[in-house]
């Protein structure tokens, strides 16, 4: 595939609509369009200004297509850096495929998934991080995601890298600098400034490896699971904080044999809420099955809401105490870096002194605090919302801090720390610059990898086949 001949593709998604948008990107993107486009002032495309739109017809000869608006972004002043007309037509698909296939006749080809952008990463209108921000911020679905990729596509997490990686070359050219006078014993690189670099570079490295936990969440959402005992309003729960009747609900225990999930975003943070089926014993080979699902998914999960009757834990019924007592237990056992929440379900049916009481008997047996509410009248959700918000770090974001959420970043940054750790120790260790040059090196390789400054066909090709085609 050559990137110096001309493409075309809708950039607006498939299907009907009110208007369609087709980009054409290329050095022959103005004369293709001049072939098939008459203004309506008569004015030819190739003679108008950059960053104007013209209204007029696309036609097959003399056949009318469809009257259209024609944008012009001459190079470099293109969101590609190249030639680039932008052909706003009506959304009919008939529409949008003759014009294409016109396209096509007058010689363009189709465009790759994420070929346009891989055409302004090559042009250095932006780089690799910036271009991988731009599938984040279109895959975007909450005020979190949205924020974090517009971050990244401004190039804030890039410019720390680039920052970094510039004075730690500067560093290199000079150590290197030395191996060449190493017979007259002449050292360039200041090594107490040299050690403050390497420090500093390992105190950013390690922030930012840091926030890849927080940045991940922020940017896929935080996996959730509801569990308890069989029928005691987990479907109800579920439906309560999705405000809609995503489960079946019913009376009969069991009634969940397998996970349902669905998303929502609480206060611009998105949740991705699993409803499991009821932990039991049971004879059932179904229902066993999604039980055994339930631990996968709690495994799964970042959050862990156990959910559970309070009307029959007040009552003693089957011996409540006793059984929430251990399936907590085994929770936090098994699972002790997880957030747990307790909820006490179905708390409208307890006056107001069997809810204190239910209050004082769970500080005794777990000495947490559990959350009283009623899924079934909606009755302490909102409490809970914001519980589940409490275990989120939105601090960074609302600081506007760097929050890495790319995993190829974060592996480039962990092989970076580990080349730098190297540089450490070589320096403590009064090695030669010769060697000192060889991690150096290598760490700014990492460097590199992040930002595009090294790159090669493979890696560019795992990048781009992720993005839609016309963008």
């Amino acid at each position: 595939m050559t990137h110096t001949d001309t493409i075309v593709a809708m950039a607006t998604p498939a299907g009907a609509g009110a208007i369609a948008v087709l980009r054409l990107s290329g050095p022959e993107a103005i004369p293709i369009a001049s072939s098939i486009f008459t203004s309506v002032s008569g004015k030819s495309l190739a003679e108008q200004k950059t960053h104007t739109v013209h209204l007029g017809h696309i036609k097959d000869g003399e056949k009318i297509i469809d009257e259209v608006l024609v944008s012009i972004f001459k190079n470099p002043n293109s969101y590609t850096g190249e030639d680039v007309i932008e052909i706003s037509c009506h959304g009919s698909n008939y529409i949008q495929q003759e014009i294409i296939q016109l396209c096509l006749r007058k010689g363009c080809r189709m465009a790759q998934a994420g070929e346009f952008t891989l055409r302004a990463f090559l042009h250095g209108k932006m780089d690799l991080s910036q271009a991988e921000a731009v599938a984040d911020l279109i895959a975007s679905d909450s005020a979190a995601s949205h924020q974090l990729a517009i971050q990244q596509m401004r190039g804030g997490f890039s410019s720390e890298i680039k920052r970094l990686r510039e004075e730690l070359l500067n560093f290199a050219s000079l150590i290197e600098l030395e191996l060449d006078f190493a017979e007259e014993d002449v050292e360039f690189a200041n090594r107490e400034d040299f050690q403050k670099l390497i420090s500093k570079i390992t105190h950013v490295l390690k922030r930012l490896i840091d926030s890849f936990a927080t940045g991940n969440v922020l940017k896929n959402g935080i996996p959730v699971a509801i569990v308890g005992e069989p029928n005691v309003g987990k479907s109800t729960l579920l439906n309560a904080l999705l405000n809609e009747e995503r489960a079946i609900v019913s009376d009969i225990a069991g009634t969940t044999r397998d996970t349902i999930e669905d998303e929502i975003t609480i206060g611009g943070i998105g949740f991705r809420f699993i409803d499991t089926a009821g932990i039991r014993e049971t004879t059932d080979t179904i229902e066993g099955l999604g039980i055994q699902k339930t631990f996968q998914k709690i495994e799964q999960a970042q959050v862990v809401i156990y959910l559970f009757d309070s009307e029959k834990f007040n009552s003693e019924v089957s011996g409540q105490k006793s059984k929430f007592k251990v399936e907590i237990e085994t929770i936090k056992n098994k699972y002790p870096q997880k957030n747990l929440i307790i909820v006490a379900n179905k708390v409208d049916k307890l006056s107001e002194e069997e809810r204190q009481k239910l209050k004082v008997t769970l500080s005794e047996i777990d000495n947490s605090s559990a959350l009283l509410l009623s899924a079934k009248s909606n009755l302490g959700v909102e409490e809970l919302q914001n519980k589940l918000l409490d275990f989120v770090n939105t601090g960074a974001l609302r600081n506007n801090e760097t929050i890495v959420t790319n995993s190829r970043h974060y592996d480039s940054m962990l092989k970076a720390l580990e080349e730098i750790i190297k540089v450490q120790q070589g320096i403590d260790n009064n090695l030669s610059g010769d060697l000192l040059a060889i991690d150096i090196r290598q760490a700014l390789y990492y460097f590199g990898e992040i930002t595009g400054e090294i790159s090669n066909d493979e890696l560019l090709g795992n990048i781009f086949a992720n993005f839609c085609i016309g963008k």
